[in-house]
């Protein structure tokens, strides 16, 4: 039961925090899917191990799809877009 509750939880705050993400970057005015990818694999291990929670599939598939995603969210991140130095 605690499990059901917090899976369902964790899914409303996925779903809020990509809405936020994407609000925040049209209002900020970032354009192109460079700059998104970073957050893009972040979102999908959330996605990927979530379901794999639900449908019991947590296992060595995942967990390399999960590694995969955060290796290539970390080199993704020299896309990020860098705030301009005011002088």
């Amino acid at each position: 039961m605690l499990e059901d509750i917090l899976s369902i939880i964790l899914a409303v705050f996925l779903v809020i925090s990509i809405a936020w993400t994407v609000r925040k970057r049209k209002k900020l005015g970032y354009k192109g899917i460079k700059s998104a990818l970073t957050p893009i694999c972040f979102y999908l291990m959330a996605m990927i191990q979530l379901f794999a929670f639900w449908f019991n599939l947590l296992g060595i598939i995942s967990w390399v799809l999960t590694i995969t995603l955060l290796l290539l969210g970390a080199y993704f991140t020299k896309y990020s877009i860098q705030p301009k130095e005011e002088s």
